[in-house]
């Protein structure tokens, strides 16, 4: 019976050990041909291109030197024409596949740290180069392999001048432009990513903060209920209303200290209906108006005060909110609890993550004999856009 149950246990780990495994292959095989599509794409627009140029050059020069456009029965009819095309093509199409391997090397390679001028210069010799290159293999030289023509010496320095210019003027007028269209969908792509990591980090810094804020008043509640109901159905009703307003504020990045002093107030009220005098808090502020910081923030530097100090009636726990010119700070003083506790330090750690999101201005944290300190930056709503952009 036991080995009955060994081998039904390997039948469902292999099972599902193999479900993985095709289900990777099939993930390996469809990442590999939407490569491999991407490829093919990338070459029929390549020759897309090549074929349109050869037809519109070809016929140019022809009507230049005999004053007509070519026919499609000469065309059939004559395979030296046959031949010229061909090879023309294929030389654009080489030309075409080189370029933007140029164009990368001169941008994003190590050349592209050298003096511009420099790069320019390495970039125009690069394109002539490859050019002249391309039309001897695949243009002048089967003409002196397969054919009785011989092209003359004027028709040669005509044809790589010409070839020269025209390379030029393809790289920079249409290979470069769609190198930079490409370098600025990257680009753009690119800060769409970090927007998006950047507010899904901070939507979880900010998620860690409601949880912890409804435990703890929950507490609270269930403390109240047995000593006097009446005042418990009030504080149900004002955690209800501040809960709604915390909820409402936290899916902003920032929010007006006004609003904010407006919440710790009613905060208070729930501290103080626990600790009644054994906690005591001064607030010295003016012009809050203008000035934004990051939802809950105020509430956090609170609660932590009252979580790492003990208080009684006799010996209160005073916490000071100061507002100081663009900097909001917060007091306590020192009165460590007899029972140890165990910290994390998680809600300071918050609180800075959350400003370096928003802002270069970083809070400090100063910790003296007598006291505990918090300096929290106020910010202006154009500081919090020219540091996000």
């Amino acid at each position: 019976m036991q080995t009955g149950g060994n081998r039904l246990i390997a039948y469902f780990y292999l099972r599902n050990n193999l479900k993985t495994i095709h289900k990777g292959i099939l993930n390996k095989d469809s990442g590999e041909r939407k490569n491999l599509k991407k490829k093919l794409l990338f070459f029929l627009k390549k020759a897309g291109r090549a074929a349109f140029v050869t037809i519109t050059v070809y016929e140019l020069f022809f009507f230049l030197n005999l004053g007509r456009f070519l026919n499609w029965e000469e065309f059939i009819n004559t395979p030296f024409i046959q031949l010229e095309v061909g090879l023309a093509f294929i030389f654009f199409l080489m030309l075409f596949l080189i370029f933007p391997f140029i164009s990368t090397f001169i941008n994003e390679g190590k050349v592209s740290k050298l003096n511009p001028l420099l790069r320019l210069i390495i970039e125009v010799f690069l394109v002539i180069f490859c050019s002249i290159l391309l039309l001897s293999l695949f243009n002048y030289g089967p003409l002196f392999i397969f054919t009785d023509v011989k092209p003359s010496a004027d028709r040669l320095r005509t044809g790589y001048l010409v070839t020269s210019v025209f390379a030029l003027f393809f790289y920079y007028f249409v290979e470069r432009e769609q190198h930079k269209k490409k370098l600025r969908a990257e680009m753009l792509r690119s800060a769409q990513i970090q927007k998006e990591n950047f507010q899904a980090q901070l939507q979880n810094l900010k998620n860690q903060v409601n949880p912890h804020f409804l435990f703890n008043s929950l507490n609270v509640l269930g403390t109240l209920i047995y000593k006097d109901q009446d005042q418990a159905v009030e504080f149900t009703r004002r955690l209800s209303d501040l809960y709604r307003a915390f909820l409402d504020t936290s899916n902003e990045p920032l929010i007006p200290l006004k609003k904010e002093l407006e919440i710790v107030k009613s905060y208070i009220y729930l501290l103080k209906t626990r600790f009644g005098e054994a906690v005591d808090f001064h607030m010295e502020i003016t012009s809050e108006e203008e000035y934004y910081l990051p939802p809950g923030t105020l509430q956090m530097l609170i609660e932590n005060a009252i979580k790492h100090n003990g208080s009684t009636r006799k010996s209160p726990l005073q916490i000071h909110i100061i507002k100081s010119g663009n900097i909001l700070e917060v007091r306590n003083r020192l009165k460590p609890r007899r029972e140890k506790i165990n910290s994390t330090h998680t809600g300071l750690k918050n609180i800075e993550s959350r400003y370096r999101f928003l802002t270069d201005r970083i809070p400090e944290f100063k910790k003296t004999e007598k006291e505990f300190i918090a300096r929290l930056p106020l910010l202006k709503v154009e500081d919090y856009e020219h540091s996000h952009h």
